[in-house]
């Protein structure tokens, strides 16, 4: 089995710098949107963004989920969980139905709104070009403390876990990403609980799409077509409207 690569961030470690936001736009070729990273906000032109939180910086981008939801989701195959981690998007499969949008736990994709004619889903694709190759992702080789490490995912669980034991003070004592909605190959570590950093702390263990093959497992195929339907729509209906209330009050922001 090949080992799965990821990010491990460290909230303790990390200073604001805004250098792996700067990174992320060099390397994908983005465009400037803000000239202070942590005033910016995840949009088609931005795939990861520097957040501060009473003095403790996060970083916000597309967790690559272990079983994604996203990838569940596509009724066209757009997404991809790659062999090797990263979660990419295949722009000319996509029939823009945003269903990734409103299923994915941690509200990561954002759609090209702007554009009338191919708007396409963005988000970060763990920098995939540069990983298959055997290099890291740019923000891991830009950040100057450490606080984004790029590496095997094992490999990053083992150290996050040394960090932890070895300042039991500094860290709060969890993995974020370890386990939540089955996992993610973007692992955070912390000093204060992860909600405070603005991360979903009610999601399950297991991963989302196992939910929906279990129920229609036990339900009668027309029931339960119906009611996954049904409760499908409604999902998905409320991810919509918070999406489109959040895009509006960043617009408001800026």
């Amino acid at each position: 089995m090949v080992p799965q690569k990821a990010l491990l961030f460290d909230a303790v470690l990390c200073v604001g710098c805004g250098e792996c936001y700067n990174a992320c736009k060099t390397v994908n070729k983005l465009p400037e949107t803000n000239k202070d990273p942590l005033k910016d906000h995840l949009s088609s032109e931005t795939y990861t963004v520097v957040q501060d939180h009473n003095g403790t910086y996060s970083r916000k981008l597309c967790m690559h989920c272990v079983d994604p939801t996203c990838v569940s989701v596509c009724p066209v195959g757009a997404f991809e969980k790659t062999e090797i981690g990263p979660v990419i998007y295949d722009p000319d499969k996509c029939l823009g139905c945003r269903y990734c949008m409103q299923a994915c736990p941690h509200n990561i994709p954002r759609y090209e709104w702007e554009s009338a004619l191919t708007p396409r889903v963005r988000k970060c694709i763990m920098c995939y070009d540069k990983v298959k190759k055997g290099e890291g992702t740019g923000c891991s080789e830009a950040c100057p403390t450490e606080a984004t490490i790029f590496g095997d995912r094992e490999e990053l669980i083992k150290i996050a876990r040394q960090r932890i034991a070895d300042s039991p003070d500094s860290y709060y004592p969890e993995i974020y990403g370890l386990k939540e909605a089955g996992g993610t190959n973007v692992l955070i570590i912390s000093p204060v609980p992860f909600d405070k950093l603005g991360f979903a702390r009610n999601l399950p263990q297991e991963p989302l799409p196992n939910y929906t093959a279990k129920a229609l497992e036990k339900i009668p195929a027309i029931v339960s077509f119906g009611g996954v339907f049904l409760g499908g729509m409604y999902w998905l209906t409320k991810r919509k409207n918070d999406i489109a209330r959040e895009e509006k009050q960043n617009g408001k922001e800026n």
